[in-house]
């Protein structure tokens, strides 16, 4: 399964309702996930930018962007941010492979 890191910021109303009724979102999200056919790894709040961090793997980009555009959808969040992790061992393979490409940068000598 591919993972991705997801960021997001919840709306002040979003907050103020939190505030008010203080919910766990935890279980909402893994819900979510597993019925895509994914899975919650894990999840934060944070400070800055972002009011929630989480690690989401699912099986394929679709599964992830229909995530995305649900919880965006809902109103709840003023943004959300997907980024698709790669794995080090994937990452190494990729650095490798790259090394093999034949690609010159603007001005290199031929």
């Amino acid at each position: 399964m591919a993972s991705y890191l997801v960021q997001a910021s919840y709306t002040s109303e979003a907050l103020a309702s939190l505030v008010k009724n203080p919910e766990n979102r935890t279980e909402v999200v893994k819900k979510t996930a597993k019925k895509l056919g994914g899975k919650l790894f894990a999840s934060w709040l944070s400070f800055g930018e972002h009011d929630l961090v989480m690690v989401i793997e699912m099986p394929d980009k679709i599964s992830m962007a229909s995530f995305a555009i649900a919880a965006a959808a809902g109103g709840s969040l003023k943004s959300v941010k997907t980024t698709p992790l790669i794995s080090i061992e994937d990452a190494m393979a990729a650095i490798k492979k790259a090394a093999t490409s034949g690609y010159k940068p603007i001005g290199a000598k031929k």
